[in-house]
């Protein structure tokens, strides 16, 4: 039998704020900060304590929310969604539930079968819990939990859509989509290492052309894309061998196994009459006024696929090129301020050093863009050097590669190396005549109809000038003497 998988994701968002979702707690990084060292009475859960709304996590809210489309609400609820776990210290979570911050929204993503419109159910406010560190102590035989309460009450955005994606790729192309606009806004920084972002895909199977949807399974806290993107393929093979041999299949939520490449039971699904959700009475309905919302909707930076687009458009880039271009907006911005300092270099060679030499020089560094010596101007420089054959490519990458180390300009680095391309036509028929009349019975098999050979004059002449004659001139002049003799 055939089946058709039904996958939804939820996307939680740590948001870029300087305090805590509902008090004036500093939001640490908690990979770095002493544990429990921003913590009060209101992210500690102590009675008597009051929540106040984090207003700069609103308004990022819905920064994300109108990006994708959304419906906002014009008034929202706060509610307690109860449960126990030593990371939630009040014993319940403030989240948002039945009135969201924002609604029925949508994404395009692009796939390996073109376009794809992913639904957004909702976009909600919800706080963030602690953090759990499980010790195993072998020298005492015992084990013990660890709380650190710096991550509780950090604001998070929840982002869930309709379980309308049907493979792994889909819900991959969605998930980075959904992080590049988060970035683009300015609402979360996106690091999944970091856990500012986290996914969690719920999955079901049907039988091909069955309008109901199966039974929902939820892979929790998959910290990568290719890790989602593994866990989903794996547990739709499960669900589908489930049904193959006649069983059911558990509504439940599971975990990930990287190492195993496995899906594991945690625990039963709950439902939401499970966490007993009601209106936190501490905190009064959120009102957002419609200008307000235009306010916001106005200072919408242009997002990274209609940057994309544009740059096919506008620069005749191929789809690959403009992806990787336009992702993150100080990439862009480098890619245009080259464009714009020298017309002359086309777009494509532009395209073609960014994506190529500097991303290979940032993943090797770590630097960030921003941190790169090489100024777009100095850039542009260095490839109307190319253009104009003071330079060859090779020479190029060597100019360049001292340049990010050092910060220094082309023009010194070339004269220092010796680089300065031969262009002379003379010079170079001199170097040709003489690598022939060295190669006599190379020339005559060339004559005889060994045309490859021209290949390796091609290289024989290059080596003589040291690397730095010019291919095209060389290529030229070594076809017009070839002819001759």
């Amino acid at each position: 039998m055939k089946y058709t998988a039904d996958i939804g994701l939820e996307v939680h968002a740590e948001l870029l704020t300087c305090s805590k979702m509902f008090c004036s707690c500093a939001v640490m990084d908690t990979t770095k900060a002493e544990p429990n060292s921003a913590v009060c009475p209101v992210c500690e859960g102590l009675p008597g304590s009051l929540p106040v709304l984090n207003e700069k996590a609103v308004e990022l809210g819905l920064k994300v929310a109108l990006a994708l489309g959304c419906e906002v609400s014009p008034q929202s609820i706060f509610a307690r969604k109860n449960y126990f776990y030593p990371d939630l210290p009040k014993g319940y979570q403030i989240s948002q539930y039945e009135q969201p911050l924002a609604e029925h929204g949508s994404l395009i993503v692009d796939t390996s079968n073109g376009e794809k419109t992913i639904p957004i159910r909702r976009v909600h406010l919800e706080e963030d819990t602690g953090k759990l560190t499980h010790v195993e102590d072998k020298d005492k035989k015992e084990s013990y939990t660890l709380v650190d309460l710096n991550r509780a009450g950090v604001p998070l955005l929840e982002i869930v859509t309709e379980p309308d994606m049907h493979t792994a790729e889909e819900a991959g192309a969605y998930a980075r989509e959904l992080r590049s606009i988060l970035r683009e806004v300015g609402a979360s920084s996106g690091d999944m290492e970091k856990g500012t972002l986290r996914l969690e895909a719920n999955i079901s199977i049907r039988p091909e052309g069955k309008p109901e949807l199966g039974t929902k399974v939820e892979i929790k806290n998959l910290n990568s894309f290719k890790a989602m993107e593994k866990a989903i393929d794996f547990e739709i093979q499960r669900q589908m061998a489930k049904l193959e041999g006649g069983e059911l299949v558990a509504q439940e939520t599971v975990g990930w196994d990287d190492l195993k490449g496995i899906t594991f039971t945690q625990r039963s699904k709950e439902e939401a009459h499970d966490y007993r959700y009601f209106p936190d009475p501490d905190l009064p309905p959120l009102v957002i006024e419609k200008t307000r919302v235009e306010e916001i909707r106005q200072v919408l930076p242009e997002l990274p696929r209609a940057r994309a687009l544009r740059f096919v458009s506008q620069y005749q880039l191929n789809r690959t090129d403009t992806d990787m271009l336009a992702e993150e907006k100080p990439v862009a911005d480098y890619f245009e301020k080259i464009v714009k300092a020298d017309p002359s270099i086309p777009p494509k060679l532009t395209a073609n050093w960014i994506t190529g030499e500097l991303f290979a020089w940032m993943k090797t560094s770590g630097d960030a863009i921003d941190k790169v010596k090489v100024k777009p101007t100095e850039l542009a420089k260095l490839l109307n050097l190319l253009q104009k054959g003071v330079i060859n490519q090779p020479g190029a990458k060597t100019v360049f590669s001292a340049m990010l180390k050092s910060g220094k300009n082309a023009e010194p680095i070339i004269k220092s190396l010796g680089l300065e391309q031969v262009s002379d036509t003379a010079i170079i028929a001199k170097l040709i005549q003489k690598t022939l009349s060295e190669n006599p019975s190379e020339l005559a098999a060339y004559k005889a109809g060994k045309e490859t050979l021209a290949q390796w004059f091609f290289g024989q002449v290059m080596k003589a000038a040291g690397g730095k004659a010019n291919p095209g001139v060389v290529r030229e002049e070594l076809k017009k003497q070839l002819s001759i003799n």
